[in-house]
């Protein structure tokens, strides 16, 4: 067991993420206003050229360009982060669209196969190779300001596609692999596009998806693929849930001793909190309750898509892993798990 010194950490940080839209556009721009040392007339003709000299800038460099990079790293530096991990969706990258395409729903004849289609072909735009090349070229700036640049990758797991997902990461020097689940027999559940779905289903329903759901988060868990896995209850990010707490509570029961089992991590993640309907963290309260006491291990994660956001609600909640009484959460190196004093 290797123990690092008392540091912070932001373990599932992305880029970039499509579909492009207006709204994608003004998003990005709000980021870059975060960074802006001065004021150029705020409301002002200069103002908006300014801003649209530097958008195509940055479409132009594209999201592994070390200048948008700069802006995770001064974040990071502000913030007094100590490592941060940078990731992927494996759904980025041109590579993978056979392995997506062979589990997702994406019969254009039907509406949530042209839908999926659509954002398939809308957020598959980048190289893995590119990205890969990117963070490790950046590490050594980074580490030039004592900072820990981890390179990861957040790969969605489908029942029946562990050895073909497993021969694609076993090319490249991660230092940690997530798994997720965003996916329930194909359908992406956490695609606004695809939303309703869920206002289609009554209480039954819903909680038939909720168990295939956490089936499918338990096979992931019990392939022993990965080193921590991601947002465990993401399937109420539309704030559609199920009222049987005694449904949910064996669930969480079953999820908990699989990862002792299998001796892998999960996180802590903030993304639903502050970017989605649900607006609570994954794991919720009661799951969360559920895994500390089964001894789970943990780190935390700000699951950030754009700079402004990285660091976002990780010291909060180390802090409320400290008071549940848990003494460390865990980095990787190399695939190799490290435990960080809190």
């Amino acid at each position: 067991m290797q123990w690092r010194e008392k540091l912070m950490i932001d373990y599932h940080v992305h880029l970039e993420e499509g579909p492009y839209s207006f709204s994608w556009l003004e998003r990005t721009s709000q980021a870059m206003a975060f960074f802006k040392d001065e004021d150029v007339g705020k409301g002002s003709k200069a103002s908006i050229e300014k801003t649209m000299q530097q958008l195509t800038s940055r479409l132009q460099s594209g999201c592994y360009s070390e200048q948008w990079l700069d802006l995770y790293l001064q974040q990071a530096k502000k913030l007094g982060l100590r490592e941060v991990g940078i990731v992927d969706h494996l759904y980025r990258f041109k590579e993978t669209r056979a392995y997506f395409e062979h589990y997702m729903q994406l019969d254009i004849t039907e509406t949530i196969g042209k839908m999926q289609r659509y954002w398939l072909d809308n957020v598959m735009t980048e190289s893995i190779d590119d990205f890969v090349s990117a963070i490790i070229r950046a590490k050594e700036k980074w580490c030039q300001y004592g900072i820990a640049l981890k390179l990861g990758i957040e790969a969605d797991y489908f029942v029946g596609g562990e050895e073909e997902l497993a021969s694609f990461l076993n090319r490249y020097p991660w230092d940690y692999v997530i798994g997720s689940v965003h996916f329930v027999d194909g359908w992406g559940f956490d695609n606004p596009q695809t939303q309703y779905i869920f206002e289609n289903m009554d209480e039954a329903a819903l909680q038939q998806s909720y168990e295939r759901f956490f089936a499918t988060v338990e096979k992931m868990i019990h392939s022993k693929m990965f080193d921590f896995v991601a947002h465990l209850d993401n399937f109420k990010v539309f704030d559609y849930q199920v009222k049987d707490v005694a449904f949910l509570d064996s669930w969480y029961e079953r999820i908990a001793r699989a990862l002792v089992a299998a001796q892998t991590a999960t996180e802590i993640n903030a993304g639903l909190y502050y970017r989605y309907p649900v607006k609570e963290m994954c794991p919720g309260p009661r799951f969360l309750d559920a895994l500390i006491k089964h001894g789970v291990t943990f780190t935390v994660s700000s699951d950030a898509h754009f700079p402004d956001d990285l660091g976002k609600h990780t010291f909060a909640n180390a802090d409320l892993l400290k008071s549940y009484g848990v003494q460390s959460i865990v980095g990787f190196n190399q695939r190799h798990k490290q435990y960080i004093k809190l």
